[in-house]
């Protein structure tokens, strides 16, 4: 497993990418008796991708995970790929049309929330973020007086930029003095900031404390790592899930939205209100238009926008 997250990291994946490679492979030693994976070939990877679809009744984005750990597995740590597993292919995932909120129903959600979750999900609406991209920015990332905002190392390791929203500018000036004061009590206690790269860390020695780059969303709550130093982390996510689900239950909203029915409703809404698709996709960090174009078929205008003619029926009764 050493083996696996060294290969995992000087190619450059993500945590979390990482983190589930590890877990398939885990899971699939274990399935196999602890046998290791050099001792197993296509017949043991085919029994196991069967059974998690057949036995425990997995979807399918879920097998493609397991199949793709394996396949890096093979491919990248023991070098020697598989060939080519009969009766086993890529599942194909269910297409589900997004979740979007109306303005009104964003407007409820909002003003049922209080505190740092509430400015993180009304950026999360008004810049089309992502949970963690937004729980992940920093100070330098918020540039208040062109009106933008950074997101930096987003999905696929891309940056982009994204805009401001007016209503966003008055709470988030709030919340940077409360993040002030906070800089300066972790300053004293020597308390520095996470997930700087070594790299950096060694170009800058003491950017771990810069005001710059301090998360804009901290964690309330520090913690020493594995070298003995005191961090703080931003807050976790399941913070403004939690924060969100109980103001839609607040609000009576009876649809099966998620924060990320937010950054839906922000693509949805710029495209009925005229915003040409390829900006669109810029805005939103897609590496294919095809991604992007899923929003016509949720949007009031465009491919999809069209009238019904049960209304022109009934309304000529009257």
């Amino acid at each position: 497993m050493e083996r696996v997250r060294r290969v995992a990291r000087e190619r450059r994946y993500s945590s979390r990418t990482e983190d589930a490679y590890v877990y398939w492979i885990r899971r699939y030693i274990y399935a196999n008796d602890r046998r290791h994976p050099a001792d197993l070939g296509e017949a043991e990877v085919r029994t196991f991708l069967s059974a998690l679809a057949a036995e425990h009744h997995v979807a399918p984005s879920t097998q493609n995970q397991a199949l793709a750990a394996l396949t890096f597995l093979y491919a990248k740590v023991l070098e020697r790929p598989l060939t080519r597993i009969d009766g086993i292919a890529p599942a194909q995932p269910t297409r589900h049309v997004p979740v979007v909120l109306s303005d009104g129903e964003i407007r409820a959600i909002v003003n049922h929330v209080d505190g740092p979750p509430k400015l993180c999900l009304m950026l999360m609406y008004g810049s089309g973020l992502r949970l963690l991209e937004c729980l992940r920015l920093r100070v330098k990332d918020v540039d208040i007086e062109r009106r933008q905002v950074v997101v930096r190392g987003g999905k696929g390791d891309k940056d982009r930029r994204t805009p401001l929203a007016e209503a966003c500018i008055t709470p988030l000036r709030g919340q940077l003095a409360t993040r002030r004061g906070q800089f300066v009590h972790d300053r004293r206690t020597r308390t520095g900031t996470t997930e700087i790269t070594p790299a950096l860390a060694r170009k800058y020695p003491n950017i771990d404390t810069d005001w710059r780059w301090q998360y804009l969303f901290a964690s309330t709550r520090t913690f020493v790592d594995e070298t003995g130093h005191r961090r703080r982390h931003h807050l976790h996510e399941t913070v403004i899930q939690r924060a969100f689900r109980n103001a839609l239950a607040a609000a009576k909203i009876a649809k099966r939205a998620t924060c990320h029915s937010l950054r839906h409703s922000f693509a949805t809404h710029l495209l009925e209100t005229g915003s040409d698709i390829r900006t669109v996709q810029e805005l939103l960090g897609h590496r294919d238009v095809r991604t992007t174009m899923i929003y016509t078929h949720v949007s009031k205008v465009g491919a999809l926008g069209v009238l019904s003619p049960a209304d022109r029926v009934w309304s000529s009764d009257g």
